[in-house]
């Protein structure tokens, strides 16, 4: 790839949704949903519960087959593609219902990850450890999986994640049940991985703690996108307040 090559990669969204549509039945889930994603960045999507977010990124990432519309990472159609191709791409995601194999250890966890990409044992055994340090666990390699915390094994899912050696890395209500300092970890790990040259795309409830650390913000509300911003612009959204944000959190902003 030449230098002109390069340089229009790096301008083209790594991400691109367009025109998303997922049905089941009569029920839209998603509804013409356009959005795109620049390297980088973190981006969260946001919305009421049953307003698609779940559906949106199961589509996105392989685990549907979206009814209508074009999915496109790093200039590669992935529309419907099987999740372990899209993952081979660069694309992973963590699940809102952590999948801790709670007989192996945080090691092999991540292990299972690192073999995506790793020749053997010892390629992946470094992998993890490089990955158990980012992600505060180290020091917990040895214990089984079952052992853990739900502040851990939601470390632990990310890390497993982090083991296939994603581009682009969606990471599904990674903070939920989380106690404030446990959700300062999380927002502080967030901003180390985009420093680390990650792209994050987040869903979250929790708007102290998703808007902080955001670049933009998507909102879906009954299937459909309803606004696109900034943190500011979004939570000063009329209908953003309306369907989910509400006058108290736009007041305290």
């Amino acid at each position: 790839m030449d230098a002109t090559d390069t340089r229009a990669a790096n301008a083209r969204p790594l991400l691109e949704v367009t025109g998303l549509t997922m049905r089941f039945g009569n029920l839209a889930a998603n509804d013409n949903v356009t959005f795109n994603v620049h390297r980088g960045e973190i981006v969260a999507l946001i919305g009421p519960n049953g307003a698609g977010k779940t559906t949106c990124f199961n589509c996105v990432s392989g685990f549907l087959r979206p009814t209508a519309g074009r999915v496109v990472f790093d200039g590669i159609d992935i529309t419907g593609m099987r999740p372990y191709h899209i993952c081979r791409l660069g694309l992973t995601r963590t699940f809102q219902i952590v999948k801790t194999l709670g007989d192996m250890t945080v090691e092999e966890n991540v292990m299972t990850g690192a073999f995506l990409r790793a020749p053997g044992k010892r390629e992946a055994r470094e992998v993890a450890a490089e990955v158990l340090e980012l992600t505060g666990l180290l020091d917990k390699r040895a214990k089984p999986g079952r052992s853990l915390t739900i502040a851990e094994r939601k470390r632990l899912e990310i890390a497993r994640a982090l083991a296939t050696r994603p581009k682009l890395l969606m990471l599904d209500e990674a903070m939920a049940g989380l106690n404030p300092t446990e959700i300062k970890g999380a927002m502080d790990l967030c901003l180390r991985l985009r420093e680390a040259g990650l792209t994050l795309v987040v869903v979250e409830h929790i708007m102290e703690a998703i808007m902080p650390i955001s670049d933009r913000v998507i909102v879906l509300s009954s299937g459909e996108k309803i606004a696109e911003g900034t943190p500011e612009e979004v939570a000063a959204n009329e209908d953003v307040i309306k369907a989910y944000l509400g006058e108290k959190y736009h007041a305290a902003s």
